[in-house]
């Protein structure tokens, strides 16, 4: 798809991602620091050219330098957040398999946007033109919440690189609707409440960014610092969902409202053959982040599972 010129450098778009200002944004990378840090160790980082900007692609492991070889891991984060959120992911995926998490460019990352990929040929053309620069010719696609919407585009556009895809909570399946968007707020309202109800908040909003400090300050840094320009992703149709034909995995949070769990518990499987979906407890929109311990064997479960298959072939 052919991509405007961009604008003057005196002229900023306003239809593109931006930081307020480099003081805000230097502190807001000191507090994605801090998260990487609680995360597996980056073995590399890369700036990867697009059509759409550049996009920041953060290498980890594997920890056995047997498993090398094997099918690697790409994570795309959720809405408003970069590639630090993984964290409670990165050990466990990373000792197994070389893991490869990208910022997408128009959120708060390390990308820099300068062109509009909010539409979903675009989108899926920025992912196939990062999978490129990197030499990544097989993968297992996991993407959260936003990121979930991404992945599920692409398996539905450009599949021909994905051994997997399995979408955390995702936007995609549904319209976002209100009920998602008075949580996101009364959850960053929240983050300043005095420390003695902040457990009491986070069980209430089924939100650990107010009990994880690290998680807290990471949020309300991005929040001053960058402004997105992009509109809420529209909802894949039946028939898009049905022309999937890679081994897709659903995993939600019992309590979360960016979806239906039960409705797209019967739905998902019903119109992609072969697609696992699954109901995580005691959690909301991040249940990767609220047990860990809990979805990252079964996410590694499913990319063995899947490899096993293609061996058989």
């Amino acid at each position: 798809m052919p991509v405007s010129p961009s604008p003057s450098p005196s002229r900023p778009r306003r239809d593109v991602g931006r930081y307020v200002n480099d003081t805000l944004r230097d502190r807001y990378f000191a507090t994605c620091d801090a998260l990487f840090a609680m995360g597996a160790p980056i073995r590399s980082e890369t700036d990867v050219e697009t059509s759409f900007g550049t996009t920041r692609v953060y290498r980890f492991g594997p920890t056995d330098p047997a498993a090398e070889s094997r099918t690697p891991v790409v994570l795309i984060h959720g809405s408003g957040g970069c590639s630090a959120m993984w964290y409670p992911n990165t050990p466990a995926l990373s000792a197994e398999r070389p893991v490869y998490a990208f910022d997408t460019p128009g959120d708060p990352g390390r990308s820099v946007q300068r062109e509009p990929m909010w539409q979903p040929e675009r989108a899926a053309q920025w992912m196939e033109e990062v999978f490129e620069g990197l030499g990544l010719d097989r993968v297992h696609l996991v993407g959260s919440s936003y990121g979930g919407w991404l992945v599920i585009n692409q398996v539905h556009r450009r599949p021909e690189r994905l051994a997997s895809v399995t979408a955390l909570d995702p936007g995609g399946l549904e319209k976002v609707g209100l009920r998602f968007f008075v949580w996101i707020f009364a959850s960053l309202f929240a983050t300043f409440a005095p420390k003695a109800l902040r457990p009491r908040l986070a069980s209430w909003l089924e939100q650990p960014v107010l009990v994880v400090p690290e998680l807290r300050v990471w949020i309300q840094a991005q929040v001053r610092a960058f402004r997105i320009r992009r509109p809420a992703p529209l909802p894949l149709s039946d028939a898009e969902l049905g022309t999937i034909r890679t081994p897709f995995y659903l995993i939600m949070g019992k309590r979360s409202l960016l979806v239906h769990p039960k409705r797209q518990l019967e739905r998902v499987p019903r119109i992609i053959p072969g697609a696992r979906a699954e109901i995580v407890e005691g959690t909301g929109h991040g249940p990767q982040i609220d047990h860990p311990a809990f979805v990252n064997p079964r996410m590694l479960s499913f990319m063995e599972d899947v490899d096993s298959l293609d061996h058989a072939r």
